[in-house]
C-alpha cells in the first residue's frame, strides 16, 4: 500500500541571514518563530497529512534535526557532499516505494494559515495520484525579486521565471497568471524518476549508482561528486509535460532574508521604533540615531547593521568576512 511521504530537504544554512544563521546552527535550527524552529513548524505541519518523514541534508543538519524528531520514526539519507535539489529529491524517490506520494519541502520557510496550506497540498496529493508532478505556487503580494515566478493559467503552467528585476516583478503583479515559485513539489516516486531519467538521464544514471552503493544512509562522497549539480526546476519542472500547479492563497515566505524576518517579528510585535529601526540581538540597550529602516543584528561575536532594502546583498558580505575570518562562518 503506498504511503504519503514528506521529504525534508535541509542542505543549506541560510547566509543572507548571517549572523543569526552560521554553519553549525542554520536558520531552519533557529527558536525565532513562536519558540520553535523553522525546521520543527515544517515538521509539525507536514506530518499532520504525511504517514513519515524522509530527512535529506548534511551530517551536520541531520545531527541538528534528530533534536527535533525525538521520538518520532523517520528516515534520513546523509549527502556527503551536496548536489542542488535534483539529486536529492532522486535519492528520495529512489528511498520510496513506486507508487509513494512525495511532498517535498524545504526545512526553511514559514508558512501561516495551515488550513489554506493542507487545502492546497491535499489538491496536490490528488494531482498526483492522476500521475502529474505537481509544483505549489503563492498568489504574490508584492513585486518580489528574491523569488522565481510561475506563469499559469489556472492549473496549467505556461512557463517558469528566474528572479525577476523590480521592474519585470511589477509587470507580473499588474499582468496577473504568475504566482510565485515556493520549491514545494509533490509526486509519485516513480513518475518523478521517469522523467528525472528522460530529461536528466546523467543526474538519474549517477545518483543511482550513488544511491545503490550508498554506506548505510550515507551517499558516498565520491560517486556523488560525478552528479550533475542542478536543481529541480533545470532538471524536470521546466521540461517535463506531467506538469501542474496549485495556486495556493496561505501566508508563505522563504524567510531567506533580514528583509523577511523583519516583517516576521514586526508582525508579532517585536519592537521597531518610529523611525522603522529593528534591533535582533541580546537586549542590550541600544538607540538610532538619524537612521532609517535599518536593522541592527547582534550575536556573541558579530554584529551586522543594514538597510533593510540591502537584505539580499547580506550573502556577499558572508562570503567576503569568512574568505577573511574563517571563523565566523
Amino acid at each position: 500500500m503506498s504511503k504519503i511521504v514528506n521529504v525534508i530537504l535541509s542542505g543549506g544554512f541560510g547566509s543572507r541571514l548571517w549572523p543569526l544563521s552560521r554553519k553549525a546552527k542554520p536558520k531552519q535550527y533557529l527558536p525565532l518563530f513562536g519558540g520553535k524552529s523553522l525546521f520543527e513548524q515544517t515538521l509539525d505541519r507536514n506530518l499532520k497529512i504525511a504517514d513519515s518523514a524522509l530527512l535529506i541534508g548534511s551530517v551536520e543538519n541531520i545531527t541538528l534535526a534528530k533534536e527535533v524528531f525525538d521520538d518520532l520514526t523517520y528516515q534520513s539519507i546523509v549527502e556527503s557532499v551536496p548536489r542542488n535539489t535534483a539529486a536529492a529529491i532522486a535519492f528520495a524517490a529512489f528511498a520510496a516505494a513506486p507508487k509513494d506520494i512525495l511532498i517535498v519541502t524545504p526545512s526553511d520557510h514559514l508558512v501561516d494559515q495551515e488550513e489554506r496550506y493542507e487545502e492546497a497540498v491535499k489538491k496536490g496529493i490528488q494531482f498526483a495520484r492522476e500521475g502529474y508532478i505537481v509544483t505549489f505556487g503563492i498568489q504574490p503580494t508584492y513585486p518580489e525579486t528574491g523569488y522565481g515566478y510561475i506563469e499559469h493559467q489556472g492549473s496549467d503552467v505556461l512557463s517558469f521565471r528566474e528572479k525577476p528585476n523590480a521592474g519585470i516583478a511589477k509587470k507580473f503583479l499588474e499582468k496577473g497568471g504568475f504566482l510565485w515559485n515556493s520549491g514545494i513539489f509533490c509526486f509519485q516516486a516513480k513518475v518523478f524518476l521517469e522523467e528525472l531519467k528522460k530529461y536528466a538521464p546523467e543526474v538519474y544514471s549517477h545518483a543511482a549508482k550513488a544511491y545503490e552503493n550508498r554506506d548505510g544512509n550515507v551517499i558516498s562522497e565520491e560517486l556523488s561528486v560525478k552528479i550533475p549539480s542542478i536543481s529541480v526546476d533545470y532538471a524536470v519542472m521546466e521540461k517535463s509535460k506531467k506538469i501542474k500547479v496549485v495556486p495556493s492563497f496561505y501566508d508563505w515566505s522563504d524567510m531567506g532574508s533580514f528583509e523577511a524576518l523583519y516583517t516576521y517579528l514586526s508582525d508579532k510585535g517585536h519592537e521597531v521604533d518610529e523611525n522603522g529601526n529593528m534591533y535582533i540581538g541580546k537586549e542590550k540597550f541600544h538607540r538610532f540615531l538619524g537612521l532609517k529602516n535599518t536593522i541592527l543584528v547582534e550575536t556573541d561575536d558579530a554584529i551586522l547593521v543594514l538597510n533593510k532594502e540591502m537584505s539580499q546583498n547580506v550573502k556577499e558580505v558572508y562570503e567576503e568576512v569568512v574568505k577573511k575570518y574563517p571563523r565566523f562562518a
